[in-house]
Order: structure tokens, then sequence, then C-alpha cells
């Protein structure tokens, strides 16, 4: 009888994870065939409607430029596995919205798709970690791939436009520049010597006393180089008129980093 016991133990064992390994070959030759997916398969309608709806980066852009904008969301969601936290699903408007903050970021760089990131865990709200002992509104892990987000903390980052505060585009920024550091070969737009540019703005802004004075970025910016990104990147869409007059070198090197001006959609 025991033997029996152990041996069935051992078959739903390995039933379980050939049935998981085969689950996971489907999701990731579904990743891969992302490209392919988006050449032949039409944008859906609901896509259209809720950036239409909700997003106004993309109701800004040219009807061009609105569907090559369809096309990088669609392919971002088809190279994704969007994983529910503490909730039963990740939505469709969930799922675009996410995606619009991630090509907003990288609409100016053609062919990126943060691709080394294939997992979006999405909570309700902010998460305890048990790593860090302390409330998240999101993170990215670069050793998994993962960018974690509070979807309600998200909404809020597009709820209110304009206080430089937005969560999608701070760990899609993360996951950028953390990506740009990984893979740095598939990254030719991402010029080495405007991030170099960029770095030193940076370094200057945060330990000169000259350029310490100034307040446009909010502290946090200068806990280190990827913070001071992800802060730029936000005050980059959110304030681009008051960035522009303030601080008009360095928001020139994040129009050549990124590829566009959100002041010239």
């Amino acid at each position: 009888m025991v033997i029996f016991l152990i041996f069935t133990g051992v078959v739903a064992l390995v039933v379980y994870y050939f049935k998981h390994e085969v689950r996971e070959s489907y999701v990731y030759a579904g990743q891969k065939a992302a490209p392919v997916k988006t050449l032949l398969l039409p944008v859906p309608i609901r896509y259209k409607e809720i950036l239409q709806k909700y997003f106004a980066y993309y109701q800004k852009l040219s009807p061009e430029n609105k569907t090559r904008f369809e096309k990088k969301v669609v392919q971002f969601i088809y190279g994704k596995r969007f994983i529910p936290r503490q909730v039963d699903e990740v939505t469709i408007e969930a799922r675009v919205l996410i995606a619009a903050s991630a090509v907003q970021l990288t609409f100016g760089l053609p062919n990126i798709y943060l691709s080394y990131f294939t997992k979006i865990l999405v909570y309700p709200n902010d998460y305890y970690s048990s790593i860090t002992k302390r409330y998240h509104k999101g993170e990215v892990n670069p050793r998994f791939g993962i960018i974690v987000l509070s979807w309600q903390s998200f909404i809020d980052g597009y709820i209110q436009p304009n206080d430089s505060k937005n969560l999608g585009l701070h760990e899609m920024a993360h996951a950028l520049r953390l990506e740009v550091m990984i893979r740095s070969e598939d990254f030719p737009p991402f010029e080495e010597e405007m991030l170099a540019q960029f770095d030193l703005y940076a370094h200057r802004i945060c330990n000169d006393p000259v350029f310490a004075t100034q307040t446009f970025f909010r502290p946090y910016a200068c806990t280190n180089e990827h913070e001071f990104f992800s802060v730029a990147v936000e005050n980059f869409f959110e304030r681009s008129e008051q960035f522009k007059k303030e601080l008009p070198d360095l928001y020139q090197v994040m129009v050549k980093l990124l590829g566009q001006d959100p002041l010239v959609l």
C-alpha cells in the first residue's frame, strides 16, 4: 500500500511537471512570435477604444502615428505575460494601458519593446515585500525579468497628469535603463555618449551646490542614477515646458536619448 501511494505521488508530480513545462513552452513560443502576430493580426478595436478614451499621449498623435502606436502596444502585449496578484485577472484595460505607458516611453526608439522583461505582475494596490519589509507601489526585478505594478498607483499617475509622479513611466524607465545595461548591443539608438552626458547632469544637479539649489526635481531623484533617470522621465512627459525652460540642456539630452520631444508630438 505504501509503495502504491509513493508510486502514485511520483506519477502525479511527473504529470504536473510535464504539464507545467508544456504550458511554459506555449507561453514562451507565443512571446517569441509576438512580432509575427503583430504583423498578421489586426489591432483589436477594443484596444483602440481604450487608448482613445483614456490615454492622452495617444490622443495627441497624428493618424499615422496612432497606427504605429497601436502596433507597438499590441506587440508589447503579445510579448509579455501579465500575471494577476491578489486579483482574479489582469483586465484588457489594464493590459492596454500598461503597454501604452511602455510604448509612450519607447515610441521614439524603433524596435524597442523591453523584451528582456517578459512578466508583468499586477497588484490591485500597494503590496508588501517580505524582502524589504515595507510596502511598494512598483519595482523592476532584472534577475527574473519582472516588472511589478500597483494598479491603483498606476491609474493615479495618469489621473494626475501634471504632478510629475507617474508609476507606469517611472517603472518602465527603470526597465529601459536596466535593459540597456544588460543588452547594450541591442540599443544603438540609446547612444552611450548621450547617456554619459545625462549621468553627468545628474551628478552635477545632485552634488554641485550651484545646481543643487534648483528644486525642479523632487529630492528622491538623487537617490542614485537609476532613480534620477526615472524621475527625469516623469518630468519629461508631465512637465515638458517647465523642464525645457529650467533645464534646457538636460531636456535636449532627453530628447536625443528617447528619440522624441513631447512638445512636438
